[in-house]
Formats: C-alpha cells, sequence, structure tokens
C-alpha cells in the first residue's frame, strides 16, 4: 500500500504539471492575440464585381441596446460592393424600428430591410426572430450579427476573404468565420465593468488558445459568418454526415437550432461535426457594448451560460475552476511548495501579477493600444473582483439547471436543448 508521503508527492507532481500546461494555454492565448490582432490588416482582395459573392446580413434586434444606433450604422458602412442588411424584428412597436428607419433614410445606396413579424420554430427567441429573414435573404454567404455588436468598416471583405481562402490538399474546408468579442462600456455600473474585464481577458485568451489549437468546436454567436447550403445539410445532431448508419433525410437548417438556448455555438458544432468544415478566427473583433449591468446581473449571467455549458461539454465545465487564476495559484503554490519549498507568501503575488500582466497584454492585442492611465485603477479593480467571483458563481451554477434569458426561465436538458420552465 502506498503510504501518504509518497502519495503527496505524486499528487504535487501532478498539480506541478496541471500548473504548468494551463500557463502554456494562457500564454498561447497571448502570443496568438498579438500575432492575429496587432500587425496592419490587409484590406479586401477587390475582384470583379460579378465575381463577388453576395453577403446577407442578419440583424435580430429587441428593444434599445446600449450604442444601437452606432452598431447598426457600423453595417451601413462597410467597404464591400455586394451585400443586403435584414433587420429582423418580432415586435411591429419594438423601440428599435425608428432608430433602423432613419438609417434607412441616411443610408439610401445600401440595400437594407426590416422583417417584422417572428416564427416560432421552437424555444429560442432570437432563433424565432431569425427566420423569415433567414429563408428572404438573397445570399448564401449569412452574416449573423448581434445588435449589441459594432465592426470596422473592412470585417466584412476580410471575412469573406477567409471563408473562401484557397486551401492546400490537406485542409478541410472553411465553414464559418468568427470574431472573438471585444467588450467596452460607458457606464459606471459595477456589472458592467466586471463583464468588461471578463471578456477581454480570461474569456478571450482562453477563447483564441482554444481556437489556435483548433481541436475541437469554440465559438459564441455575436458575429458568426456561414454559407446558408451549408447550414441546409445540419440538424444539430452532431454526428458525422458520411459515418450515419441509415442516412435518413432529417430536417436540416436554422429552424431545428431553435430547441438550444445556445444556437450560435451548436450551429458552429453542427458544421464542424457533421460536415466536417473547420472554423476560421478572424483578425477582426466584435466590438461589443455591455449596457447597464449590476452586480446581480453579471452574476446571473454567468450563472446562466454556465448551467448551459455544463449541458453541453460536461468535462470541460467541472474543469472550468481548475483554469481559473485562484485555483491554480493553490494548486501551484502547494505542488512548488511540497517539492521544493517554495514558500506560498512569496509564490501567490507572483502569480497574480504575471497572470495581470498577461491579460493587460490580451486587452492591449485587441484593442490595438495599450490601456489607458486614466482607466487602468477601475479595470484592475474589476479584474480583481471577476477572479474572486468565479469560484462562488460555479459553484452556484452547478447546483441548479434553471436559467432565465430576456424575462423567460428554461429547464436546461440534455445537449444543451432547453424547454420553458413549470416554474414561476
Amino acid at each position: 500500500m502506498m503510504d501518504a508521503e509518497r502519495l503527496s508527492y505524486i499528487f504535487s507532481f501532478i498539480g506541478l504539471g496541471w500548473y504548468i500546461a494551463m500557463w502554456f494555454i494562457v500564454l498561447l492565448g497571448a502570443f496568438s492575440a498579438r500575432q492575429r490582432y496587432r500587425p496592419q490588416r490587409q484590406s479586401f482582395s477587390w475582384r470583379p464585381l460579378l465575381q463577388v459573392p453576395g453577403v446577407s446580413i442578419l440583424r435580430p434586434l429587441k428593444g434599445l441596446d446600449t450604442n444601437l444606433y452606432e452598431n447598426l450604422e457600423s453595417t451601413f458602412k462597410q467597404d464591400y460592393p455586394n451585400y443586403e442588411i435584414l433587420f429582423s424584428v418580432a415586435d411591429e412597436q419594438d423601440g428599435a424600428l425608428p432608430i433602423v428607419r432613419e438609417l434607412i433614410t441616411r443610408y439610401p445606396n445600401v440595400n437594407a430591410e426590416i422583417v417584422i413579424g417572428e416564427q416560432v420554430v421552437g424555444v429560442n427567441p432570437k432563433v424565432n426572430n431569425l427566420i423569415r429573414s433567414y429563408h428572404k435573404a438573397a445570399h448564401d454567404i449569412i452574416w449573423a450579427l448581434d445588435s449589441n455588436v459594432s465592426v470596422d468598416p473592412g470585417t466584412l471583405g476580410r471575412s469573406v476573404d477567409s471563408l473562401n481562402a484557397p486551401l492546400s490538399p490537406s485542409q478541410k474546408p472553411i465553414g464559418l468565420v468568427h470574431h472573438v468579442p471585444f467588450a467596452f462600456c460607458n457606464e459606471s455600473h459595477t456589472g458592467s465593468r466586471i463583464e468588461a474585464a471578463f471578456l477581454n481577458t480570461t474569456h478571450a485568451k482562453m477563447y483564441i488558445a482554444i481556437n489556435t489549437v483548433a481541436i475541437e468546436s469554440c465559438v459564441v454567436g455575436k458575429s458568426n459568418i456561414f454559407r446558408r447550403s451549408d447550414l441546409e445539410r445540419v440538424d444539430g445532431s452532431l454526428r458525422p454526415r458520411n459515418k450515419r448508419a441509415t442516412p435518413q433525410p432529417t430536417a436540416c437548417g436554422l429552424h431545428v437550432f431553435g430547441r438550444f438556448l445556445a444556437e450560435d455555438n451548436m450551429i458552429a458544432s453542427a458544421l464542424w461535426h457533421e460536415l466536417g468544415l473547420r472554423h476560421e478566427l478572424s483578425c477582426d473583433v466584435a466590438h461589443n457594448a455591455v449596457g447597464n449591468m449590476s452586480l446581480s446581473d453579471y452574476f446571473w449571467r454567468r450563472v446562466r451560460w454556465i448551467r448551459v455549458r455544463r449541458h453541453m461539454v460536461l468535462t470541460a465545465t467541472l474543469l472550468e475552476p481548475f483554469t481559473e487564476s485562484v485555483m491554480l495559484c493553490i494548486i501551484g503554490s502547494c505542488s512548488i511548495g511540497h517539492l521544493f519549498g517554495f514558500p506560498s507568501w512569496i509564490f501567490a503575488p507572483m502569480h497574480f501579477a504575471f497572470w495581470l500582466l498577461v491579460d493587460l497584454d490580451v486587452y492591449a492585442s485587441l484593442a490595438g493600444r495599450t490601456m489607458a492611465s486614466s482607466v487602468a485603477f477601475d479595470f484592475i479593480v474589476a479584474w480583481v473582483a471577476r477572479e474572486m467571483l468565479t469560484l462562488p458563481i460555479w459553484v452556484w451554477a452547478m447546483l441548479g439547471s434553471e436559467v432565465s434569458w430576456r424575462g423567460t426561465k428554461y429547464q436546461m436538458l440534455r445537449n444543451g436543448e432547453v424547454r420553458p420552465s413549470l416554474t414561476t
């Protein structure tokens, strides 16, 4: 039987290995962010108009999101010669409509249209809102772009170039181009600042690292470009179509993803697993306007998406706390202290200082500039709060399976599907 001392050494070596591995991933994310976002971005490769693929931009709207006018206007300013914009609104009294109509009047040369009325195909209100626009779209290439996102003028052109990039014989075709969110907030609310700190550091570096390794689909739906002809061949089962024993015809297309809360992630996963199409992370960012968010709002937003992920990728969700700075500090301190006698009171400040420096570097890569000293203090306070809240939020999220989204409660089911909750 193994004695306690030997067992403690084994666990210490395992802990040290995990600590080193996680730092490798963190540094990979930071390095990849530098490589992808800091160089000067290339212009769209212009071709004769008849050879430029058309793009249908779908923008689902509901109410007056923060920075809405500027967000929507950014699509009218795309430096691309062949696109249309379809604004999807479920309610003809929606407060976003006057803004859209003003923009359409201001940019008469842009092919833009409002599509009013949803088609209920599932429990996901965003999918229900988009269905009519999706079927009305004139082009095969679809750009699904959330209303709280603005983009730079060259984003569409560069993204189409990526989607249609020439491939080597060993490469899989690209089925989806996506953009990492870069958050900004003009609000002084605590939750808004913590959310921005999270998106611009921890979320960004892990998102970029996972997509750099590219061994699995990892996509959020703020800004995604894909082909409708591909989406019409997937059903959300995530079973490769060429390996199905009985290739019976099944319902395919956008409407089948109405049963999922995270339809963006499931669409990307379906393209990846069912068709064998890879994803390309763009060199452009999706500028994500963070609205008024209290600390409570932030807490419940993170709870919601942890519960969603738990029913989609259980193993990754269970490991999530052990990828965060606080738990890694504990693991590293205990392991290195036991193996080498290194004091924890020196190790902990070094660990957090280097972690913060890496996060600041990721921020600078996404922003295209170093953080201004005038906002550094507020950012660091929000960053510390985010790191300290991570474990309590995760624990609370793991204790339940009910989520609330846009005023409706849902019960999480297997594989990320949801149904309206029976509780009030």
